[in-house]
């Protein structure tokens, strides 16, 4: 694709510029580093290009901190004391899931915890909320049956308005894979963990 010109220009019956507007699905897949931190490297041109962010993490610990986290954050303190960019929401599984009540409810299991926060995603889909999703680690949910693979390509085939989403993790299903517009399948050839070195400050978080 040099400049930018696509290799292909399909018969669809759409104009350059309403194919360009489309919502885009990507997912990022596969063993190698760099899948969330590409997802979140799109969230910042989104915040900059003006769109509202959604940024929901399918972790099992809540209190793991990733640098992305505080920068987005504090890119929508900016917006919410400037106007530039947009607004960004950030929410993780577990007592991150804010629409969930805590207390007792804060140790449920993991995969009710899931199924609870792609309800909540699905309702924003459904109503516009936002205009770009990051659906981080959501393949292992997937994976581990906790979600159901066609009810979640349901809700995406049939979101309405631009909605961009980008869903990460490693494993993606087949089906997801299909459904996607842009894939892109992070390959290890080498990483420092193989001679043993542990994660770093800057580098993993």
């Amino acid at each position: 694709m040099p400049q930018g010109i696509p290799a292909v220009v399909p018969d669809d019956g759409l104009t350059t510029r309403q194919r360009r507007n489309t919502a885009l699905l990507a997912v990022h897949t596969g063993n190698g580093k760099g899948k969330s931190t590409a997802a979140f490297g799109m969230a910042m041109r989104a915040w900059n290009a003006g769109m509202d962010i959604g940024v929901f993490q399918f972790v099992k610990n809540a209190k793991w901190k990733v640098g992305e986290e505080t920068a987005m954050t504090a890119l929508g303190e900016v917006h919410a004391r400037t106007g530039q960019g947009g607004p960004v929401e950030w929410h993780k599984m577990g007592s991150g899931w804010s629409w969930i009540r805590h207390g007792d409810q804060a140790e449920a299991d993991h995969a009710d915890q899931a199924r609870a926060g792609w309800t909540e995603i699905a309702r924003r889909l459904r109503a516009e909320t936002h205009d770009f999703y990051v659906l981080d680690e959501f393949t292992y949910p997937l994976g581990w049956g906790w979600i159901d693979v066609e009810e979640v390509l349901e809700v995406l085939r049939e979101r309405p308005g631009k909605q961009h989403v980008v869903i990460t993790g490693r494993r993606a299903p087949a089906e997801l894979v299909d459904a996607a517009d842009l894939v892109t399948d992070m390959t290890k050839t080498k990483h420092p963990m193989d001679a043993g070195r542990k994660g770093q400050r800057g580098i993993e978080w």
